[in-house]
């Protein structure tokens, strides 16, 4: 049951796809563009048939939950969709998108840690209230944010290559950049399920890593790439600074460009006196 706080009237609103500006903290971060596509054919021909969520804005409206409905809906073609209002802060409206997309499971292991951690660091909470908020235990929400001590790097390779939670918690055993790297690196190569993975760090924390087999004729081993785009560092950057704005502070970030460097400067206003 919907909690008669945040939803004052079940009523619906068509409201102007311009007018809906998309959830600075919404959790979900990689849309897969042929899926989304298949989801805009859909919406062209039935409509869209779960309204998206919104509240209202200084100009205009936020969405709170409906990202993937609204990209759709605009690739469609379509001009306003129906949407539910809500009273919301932003707290509230972070929450709602992950709580959402966690009952959906919509999000990929390393989104739902990103998505704990920003509510948990924007809005002060313990882990003890963001687990009882998302309704999972504190040991659960734990182990998720545990996840993010492993390097961006690190967690670019386990999403690009498809490995799971368990692989990345695998990883944490290991201390050290380099040796979880090469470990990685190994496990890509030699295409290693979980059960493999723990067995050949289990040898690995003994000192005695095992030999590398040579591939099968017919087996085709997936190539392994060592990120080195500095992208990845920059959205986080970015992510950061939009975290900061939506808690109304006015940070920003310039840059600019030598023959061999790349400066960034941030500007964050000091708190008054």
């Amino acid at each position: 049951m919907k909690s008669p706080s945040l939803y004052g009237s079940r009523k619906i609103l068509n409201l102007p796809i311009a007018d809906i500006a998309s959830n600075p903290n919404q959790p979900r971060k990689q849309f897969d563009r042929d899926a989304l596509g298949e989801l805009a054919d859909s919406i062209s021909r039935y409509g869209i048939l779960q309204p998206l969520t919104v509240r209202k804005a200084a100009s205009g409206f936020m969405l709170v939950a409906g990202e993937r409905r609204l990209r759709a809906a605009k690739l469609a073609g379509l001009s306003d969709v129906p949407c539910i209002l809500i009273e919301a802060d932003n707290m509230d409206s972070g929450l709602i998108a992950l709580v959402e997309n966690l009952q959906r499971q919509d999000l990929d292991f390393i989104e739902e840690a990103e998505g704990l951690s920003t509510l948990i660091r924007a809005y002060g909470l313990s882990q003890e209230e963001a687990a009882r908020r998302v309704s999972k235990s504190q040991s659960a929400v734990a182990n998720k944010l545990r996840l993010l001590k492993l390097s961006p790097e690190i967690l670019y390779i386990l999403r690009e290559k498809g490995l799971t939670e368990r692989h990345a918690r695998a990883l944490l055993r290991i201390d050290g950049e380099e040796d979880r790297l090469a470990a990685l690196k190994y496990v890509v190569e030699n295409d290693l399920n979980v059960a493999q993975t723990d067995e050949y760090i289990d040898k690995l924390l003994k000192g005695r890593p095992p030999k590398a087999e040579e591939p099968s004729p017919k087996r085709k081993k997936s190539p392994f790439f060592v990120l080195k785009d500095v992208r990845v560092f920059l959205n986080t950057i970015s992510k950061g600074l939009g975290i900061m704005k939506s808690s109304g502070i006015d940070a920003s970030c310039s840059q600019s460009e030598t023959d061999t460097e790349l400066i960034l400067t941030i500007t964050i206003p000091k708190p008054r006196a």
